[in-house]
C-alpha cells in the first residue's frame, strides 16, 4: 500500500484482516527504511503497529481521543493520520515532530515528552466530555514503565473512584514476563474476553490453585521485574481494587484479539484497563534483540545490518560518560558516594558504576520526585548521593529540590544532564529552564564547565563540597577533545577565570557558549575592538570580586547563556549591578527568548534565535560605538 496516499484513518474500517496484516508489514518496512536515514524512536514504534491500527479501526479519531503517554510511540499514529509524506523531515528543523503535536494534526489531542501524564490528561478530557454531555471515547495509551511514575497512580486512583468511562491501554513491552506467567496469562485472558469474569470472580482463588506452581512463578517474577508492578498487573487484582475492569493480558500483535477486546471495552461501563503485551522492535531483528535500550531512540543506521552510521566527531568522551566515570573513579576511595537515576542508567552512562558498585546504584524507575527525596534521605545519613537527572526531567522534581534538599541544606550532588538545547527531541526535552528555577533557591550552588577537563574537576569539587546542595550542568553530546589532567582537584566555589584579556568590553559566559564568545572576541580583535572573555563557571554564587572590578572599569558587559534569559545568569548580573550601585553600567543579555524552542539541529536552532557569534559581535560593536559617542559628547561639554 502507498502509505503516503493515506489522508486519515477511516479507510481502516473497510479493510479485512488479511489486508490489515499486509498494512502492518508495509508500515514496518516504511519505518525501518525511513528511520535508517533520520534516526528516531524505532524500537517503541515497531512494537505498536498492530495496536495503533486496531485503535484507529475501533475508535473514531479525532472525536475519540487517543492520548499517547510520552509520545515516542506515535509514529504509526502519524502515518495513519496522513503524515507519511513528511517522514523524511522527522525530528529535523521545521520538519515533522517526533512526538504528538497539536498544531500538526487534529488527531494529536495531547502533547507530551514526559511520561506518566496521559491518565491525568484523559481524566480531564473525560470530565469535560461528561459535563458537556458528549458521547465520545477517551483512550490513554500508557507503558508499563510509566506506571512507576507517581502521577499515574494519582490519576488511576481518581479515575477508579469516579468510575469514569474510559479505556486505558497498558502497553506492556517487557517481554521477559511472558514465560514466567504463561498459565495464568491463559486462564485470566480466556476468562475476561469470554465476558464471564463477573460470574466467576469469587472463584478466582480456586482457579489460581489449579495453575501448576503458580506461587513460585509469581514470586520469581516479582524479583525479576524490580521497579515495576507487573507481579500485581498480571493478576489484574491491583486494578480491580482501584475500580477498573481488567482485561488481558492479550497479544498486542494479534489484530483480531485486539479488536475483539477493544470492542468489548467500548461496551463496558466505567473505567477499563486493557493489558496488551507487545514486543519492542518487532519485525527488525537488531531492535528485537536489544536488551539495554540502544534501539529505543537512535541515530541513522544501515538498514541491512543495523550498524549505526557514525557521525563525524572529535573522538572526545561524551559528557554523560565523563561525569559518570569521574564519579565512579572517586567512589573507589569514598564509600559515601552512591548514584541515583530515574530510569536513565544508559542515557546517564551509569552502567559502569552499577557494575562496580551494585549496592550503591539505585535506578528508581520513572520517579523523579522519589529519586530526589531519596537522595536527600541518603544525605541525612552522611552519604554523598549523585543524582543523575536530565534537565528537562528535573523540572518534575522542583518541589523536592526546594523542600527536601535546599531547605534542609543537604549535601546532594545533582548532575544535570542534557543542559541546554538538545536538538531533535524538541520542546519537551530542551534543558533551558534549570538555571532560572535553581539559582533563586537558598543554599544552592550551580556550576557549568567550559570543557571536559574542567568538568572532571567540577565533579571533584561537588564531591568535596559539604556546604549543602551543589548542581553541575553539562550538555548532551561529546566534549571538545581537550587534554585531561591526571590529578583531580577542587575548584574554589564561586571563582571565575579570564580566558582572554580586553579593555573595550567584557563577555561573561560559561559552558557551551564559551567557544561562541571566543570566536566573537577574535573577530572583534581583527576589527580593533578588544573584548575580554570570562569563564563564569559558577552561575551561583558569582565571583563578586571580579564583577566589582569589571563594573568599575565602566565598559559594556554582554552575558551569554544557552538557557532562558528570563531569570537566568544575565538576570543575576543585572541584579548584582542594581543592588551594588552600578546603575549606569551597560549590561546586555543574550539567551533563549521567551518561547519554547522546537526540534532541529542545535546550530540551526541557535541561528534561528540569533544566539551566535555574529550576534555577539554586532552587540559588542554597537555598545562600544555608543560608548565612544558618549565619550565624545562628554569631551565637548
Amino acid at each position: 500500500m502507498d502509505l503516503q496516499s493515506i489522508t486519515g484513518p477511516s479507510f481502516l474500517k473497510e479493510l479485512n484482516h488479511e489486508q490489515l496484516e499486509l498494512l502492518s508489514e508495509d508500515i514496518r518496512r516504511f519505518l525501518i527504511e525511513n528511520l535508517s536515514k533520520t534516526g528516531g524512536h524505532i524500537g517503541p514504534n515497531l512494537g505498536v503497529v498492530e495496536l495503533t491500527i486496531a485503535l484507529h479501526r475501533v475508535f473514531n479519531s479525532p472525536d475519540d481521543k487517543l492520548i499517547w503517554d510520552v509520545g515516542h510511540q506515535s509514529y504509526v499514529h502519524k502515518i495513519l493520520t496522513g503524515r507519511a509524506g513528511q517522514f523524511d523531515s522527522l525530528r529535523q528543523f521545521k520538519g515533522l515532530c517526533g512526538f504528538p503535536k497539536r498544531n500538526e494534526s487534529e488527531h494529536d489531542v495531547w502533547e507530551t515528552g514526559h511520561s506518566s501524564t496521559s491518565l491525568s490528561a484523559a481524566m480531564g478530557m473525560a470530565a469535560a466530555r461528561d459535563i458537556k454531555k458528549d458521547s465520545n471515547y477517551v483512550i490513554p495509551i500508557i507503558g508499563d514503565g510509566a506506571l512507576t511514575g507517581g502521577m499515574a497512580f494519582e490519576a488511576l486512583n481518581h479515575i477508579g473512584h469516579a468510575q469514569t468511562d474510559m479505556t486505558v491501554i497498558l502497553n506492556d513491552n517487557e517481554m521477559s514476563i511472558a514465560p514466567n506467567v504463561g498459565a495464568l496469562h491463559s486462564v485470566l485472558g480466556r476468562m475476561r474476553t469470554a465476558n464471564k469474569y463477573n460470574k466467576v470472580k469469587d472463584d478466582l482463588e480456586y482457579l489460581l490453585k489449579k495453575v501448576p506452581a503458580v506461587g513460585g512463578k509469581l514470586a520469581s517474577t516479582a524479583e525479576r521485574v524490580k521497579d515495576s508492578l507487573k507481579y500485581l498487573v498480571v493478576s489484574g487484582m491491583f486494578f480491580e481494587e482501584l475500580g477498573f475492569t481488567y482485561l488481558g493480558p492479550i497479544d498486542g500483535h494479534d489484530l483480531e484479539e485486539l479488536e475483539d477486546n477493544l470492542q468489548y471495552a467500548k461496551k463496558t461501563k466505567g473505567p477499563v484497563l486493557l493489558h496488551v503485551i507487545t514486543k519492542k522492535g518487532k519485525g527488525y531483528l537488531p531492535a528485537e534483540q536489544d536488551k539495554i535500550g540502544t534501539w529505543h531512540g537512535i541515530g541513522p543506521y544501515k538498514m541491512e545490518t543495523g550498524d549505526l552510521v557514525k557521525s563525524s566527531s572529535s573522538g572526545a568522551p561524551s559528557w554523560s560518560g565523563l561525569i559518570a566515570e569521574t564519579t565512579r573513579k572517586l567512589a573507589r576511595s569514598d564509600e559515601r558516594i552512591v548514584a541515583i537515576t530515574p530510569a536513565m542508567p544508559v542515557g546517564s552512562k551509569l552502567e559502569g558504576f552499577a557494575s562496580e558498585f551494585p549496592e550503591r546504584m539505585f535506578d528508581v524507575g520513572i520517579a523523579e520526585q522519589h529519586a530526589t527525596t531519596m537522595a536527600a534521605g541518603l544525605a541525612t545519613q552522611g552519604m554523598k548521593p549523585f543524582l543523575a537527572i536530565y534537565s528537562t526531567f528535573l523540572q518534575r522534581a522542583y518541589d523536592q529540590v526546594v523542600h527536601d534538599v535546599c531547605r534542609q541544606n543537604l549535601n546532594v550532588f545533582i548532575g544535570i544532564d542534557r543542559s541546554g538545547l538538545v536538538g531533535a527531541d524538541g520542546e519537551t526535552h530542551q534543558g533551558v529552564f534549570d538555571i532560572a528555577f535553581l539559582r533563586h533557591l537558598p543554599n544552592m550552588v550551580l556550576m557549568m564547565p567550559k570543557d571536559e577537563n574542567e568538568g572532571q574537576h567540577m565533579v571533584k569539587t561537588a564531591i568535596d563540597y559539604d556546604g549543602g546542595p551543589i548542581a553541575l550542568r553539562y550538555p548532551r553530546g561529546n566534549g571538545l577533545g581537550v587534554a585531561m589532567d591526571n590529578e583531580l582537584k577542587a575548584i574554589p566555589i564561586g571563582s571565575w577565570e579570564v580566558l582572554t584579556e580586553g579593555k573595550d568590553a567584557v563577555i561573561l559566559t560559561f559552558g557551551t557558549t564559551i567557544p561562541m564568545a571566543l570566536k566573537a572576541a577574535q573577530q572583534l580583535s581583527e576589527e580593533g575592538i578588544q573584548a575580554e572573555v570570562v569563564n563564569a563557571r559558577f552561575i551561583k554564587p558569582m565571583d563578586e570580586e571580579m564583577l566589582e572590578s569589571i563594573f568599575g572599569r565602566g565598559v559594556p558587559v554582554i552575558t551569554i547563556e544557552e538557557a532562558v534569559v528570563q531569570g537566568g545568569f544575565g538576570s543575576a548580573v543585572l541584579e548584582y549591578a542594581h543592588d551594588n550601585g552600578h546603575h549606569h553600567s551597560v549590561i546586555d543579555r543574550m539567551g533563549i527568548p521567551d518561547l519554547f524552542i522546537e526540534h532541529g539541529d542545535v546550530a540551526e536552532l541557535m541561528d534561528e534565535i540569533h544566539l551566535n557569534s555574529d550576534e555577539v559581535v554586532r552587540r559588542v560593536k554597537l555598545h562600544v560605538q555608543q560608548d565612544a559617542k558618549q565619550q565624545e559628547r562628554s569631551n565637548v561639554l
